[in-house]
């Protein structure tokens, strides 16, 4: 099988396309056949072992694929070969096969594409996760995205429309603005060309926001805080900006508002059966047409380093994936 490999730390361009031998159907486990792997910011860290949970060299990296069980483990019930399912994997996804544990499994809905389902799991789960688990996010409640044309940020957006709230998207420039637009985003701020505080304070009527979603962070965080409404939720998910912003603590007490971090990774780990059940709820939706994955990019296996560079040029709108020919 073909596989992009790690074998040092440094940027995409460092990777290697290798031939590798076809992984073995272990115990518990099945191989899949990989159709699509989403490709996510935060690969662009961990093959810089930037990441806050380190691999070790050399490694394949993707976390998250859908395809076709090509073979099944011994002691596997309720799976067979030929099933579509997707899976969230520690590593391994930029390949054309992977293992994966059963109870990461599911199964593709009729009418979802591999590439619409890659990432879904983890760009909507992490927003749901945030929004609901952390955000305890209400129907009636202003929600403010920053980075809001990203994938975890259309994420939000869609979510928090499900939830009945009022969301306003924050991106850097017209063409990512339109997009959160199709996604359901109420209002609308170009952080280039609008002034940010005097926008929100104009669409709130001076209440200020009840939830922002930073998946960002940078210069930004700072000034959506001073514009929290009191009791609100500011939900740290990454810092995409590429710096960690430092916080005066005495807008907390001002606001009355909290600071709370979002870690989908860690919480799924914890919490298998609310993470699954989280998961399950974003499937449900997307039956519902609630939610509909937007795949800015399709690029095959062997353009792995031109997927992560488009995402750490911040050229995306919606998520990258990256296709086989398996």
């Amino acid at each position: 099988m073909k596989a992009i490999v790690c074998k040092e730390w440094g940027s995409p361009e460092t990777l290697v396309l290798e031939e590798r031998p076809s992984v073995l159907a272990e115990a518990g486990k099945v191989v899949m056949s990989v159709k699509a792997a989403n490709v996510k910011f935060s690969d662009t860290l961990i093959i810089q072992n930037k990441y806050q949970v380190k691999q070790e060299l050399p490694f394949i990296p993707g976390s998250e694929v859908a395809g076709v069980i090509k073979a099944v483990g011994h002691g596997v019930e309720g799976w067979k070969v030929g099933d579509r399912v997707s899976a969230q994997c520690s590593s391994g996804g930029y390949s054309e096969e992977v293992s994966v544990e059963v109870e990461r499994l599911i199964s593709i809905p009729d009418g979802l594409s591999f590439e619409g389902a890659a990432g879904l799991a983890s760009t909507y789960g992490t927003s749901y996760y945030a929004l609901t688990d952390r955000g305890t996010l209400c129907a009636g409640e202003t929600l403010l995205v920053l980075g809001a044309s990203g994938g975890v940020g259309i994420a939000a957006i869609e979510i928090g429309k499900a939830l009945g709230a009022k969301v306003i998207a924050c991106a850097s420039s017209a063409e990512k603005l339109s997009v959160c637009k199709e996604h359901g985003a109420d209002e609308l701020i170009n952080y280039t060309t609008d002034d940010m505080r005097a926008r929100v304070k104009e669409i709130t009527q001076g209440k200020g926001i009840d939830v922002i979603y930073d998946p960002v962070g940078g210069d930004y965080s700072e000034l959506a805080l001073r514009d929290m409404a009191w009791g609100g939720r500011f939900l740290v998910v990454g810092f995409a900006a590429g710096y960690i912003p430092k916080i005066p603590l005495n807008l907390l007490l001002i606001k009355g508002c909290s600071v709370v971090g979002v870690w989908m990774g860690a919480f799924a780990k914890r919490d298998k059966v609310q993470h699954r059940k989280n998961i399950m709820q974003i499937w449900d939706w997307y039956s519902e047409g609630k939610i509909k994955p937007h795949v800015w990019a399709t690029y095959p296996l062997e353009k792995a380093a031109d997927a992560l560079n488009a995402l750490a040029e911040r050229r995306v709108a919606g998520k990258v994936v990256l296709t086989t020919d398996c």
